[in-house]
């Protein structure tokens, strides 16, 4: 007999006694809005959610967020990116809000596609910065850049009684 702790599988005491956790947040949810983001290759991922945590729209960190990198590729290099990046849960964003991308292009990328990829993950510095790393090496052999990244999550709903 399994004891039931096997990946992606809940243990039986956690079924019988624990409170079965929320689905995954919906990534094509029509609710959810930018609420933290970073075009800017110094900014440290902790400094960006700091500033997030304080501002409107207000950044859960206990909540699931939609994580998306937006890169810009060579055209012919977008689909090898969605493929590779795919094998760690990320799929190319079809559908939600698009953050404030910059309106001009890096000086060493005179074009390219816009690509965004995301996945749905809790979010804190460390994850953010390790898959911001991962993902400036995706676009670097594919000789494209990573513009920034932004974090999507539900609007909050307003306290009861405003209208």
């Amino acid at each position: 007999m399994t004891s039931g702790t096997g990946r992606g599988r809940t243990p039986w005491w956690r079924r019988l006694f624990g409170k079965t956790p929320p689905p995954p947040l919906d990534a094509t949810r029509e609710d959810l809005v930018v609420v933290a983001s970073c075009f800017d290759d110094v900014e440290a991922c902790s400094a960006t959610l700091e500033r997030a945590a304080s501002e409107e729209p207000t950044w859960s960190a206990d909540d699931d967020c939609v994580l998306r990198h937006h890169l810009l590729l060579p055209a012919d290099q977008v689909a090898d990116a969605i493929s590779v990046a795919a094998q760690d849960g990320y799929a190319e964003a079809t559908t939600g809000p698009m953050a404030q991308t910059p309106g001009h292009l890096p000086a060493d990328v005179p074009t390219g596609t816009l690509l965004v990829l995301q996945r749905v993950q809790i979010l804190d510095a460390l994850h953010c910065s390790q898959e911001r790393s991962r993902m400036a090496g995706l676009a670097q052999r594919r000789d494209g850049v990573v513009l920034g990244w932004d974090a999507l999550q539900p609007a909050a709903e307003p306290p009861s009684g405003e209208h």
